[in-house]
């Protein structure tokens, strides 16, 4: 598999374990919440449902809005860049040795490597230095569309089977402990994709959770 697969495939693996987690994180909220102001079983998933088909729509939907834009941007910087070495070779060979120069590499050096790095692909080398991007090794928009599409209803359904599979005095705290579970889990694997500190980034998840199904479980009670 070449650089650009790997990192496509890696990509779309963290969408879904983002979508995932916003999935167990908006449907636990909108659960508890309704769960705080009835105890009707009905009324609790049928809740979760709408949110879950909800959240599933503009999920996907975001995220292919999303991707669709970077690929726009990214589309006119290869124009930009593409006149800019027709019309100004000279001008790009410059910035991108200066940079280098700049950076503390002998101005012998700096040369020799702009000139080996623009003869291989003038057009992948100015872009990467002006703009901090490499050029098609980006996101497929239906494929993160299509991820987060399957991706956010799994996530969704843990908190709406964990309410209802469990005896009604302990459902709640049933639905909180299954939740943070998940939470810690989604929160280490994102992670680990990222290259983030594991144990900060599972706790940082695990608090959003907690706050998430306590502030909604409370508004909830409000109603009862």
């Amino acid at each position: 598999m070449d650089k650009q697969s790997l990192m496509q495939r890696n990509n779309l693996i963290r969408a879904g374990v983002m979508g995932a987690n916003d999935g167990i994180l908006s449907v636990s909220g909108i659960v508890l919440g309704v769960a705080g102001a009835t105890s009707n079983t009905g009324t609790i998933l049928l809740a979760g449902f709408a949110g879950m088909l909800a959240g599933t729509v503009s999920m996907a939907m975001g995220e292919y809005v999303s991707v669709s834009s970077q690929h726009d941007a990214q589309e006119k910087v290869r124009r930009i860049q593409t006149d800019a070495l027709a019309t100004n070779y000279d001008g790009e060979f410059s910035y991108i040795q200066d940079k280098y120069t700049a950076d503390g590499i002998s101005q012998k050096l700096a040369r020799q490597a702009t000139e080996e790095m623009m003869s291989k692909d003038a057009l992948t080398t100015t872009v990467r230095e002006r703009y901090g991007f490499t050029l098609d090794h980006e996101l497929s928009a239906g494929g993160a569309a299509m991820v987060s599409l399957i991706s956010f209803p799994i996530g969704s359904i843990l908190p709406m089977l964990a309410i209802s599979m469990t005896p009604k005095d302990m459902r709640e705290i049933a639905t909180f402990i299954a939740v943070i579970i998940a939470l810690t889990l989604t929160g280490y694997s994102a992670a680990v994709l990222n290259g983030a500190n594991k144990k900060r980034a599972a706790l940082r998840n695990v608090i959003a959770g907690v706050f998430t199904m306590v502030v909604t479980y409370i508004i909830g009670s409000l109603f009862r």
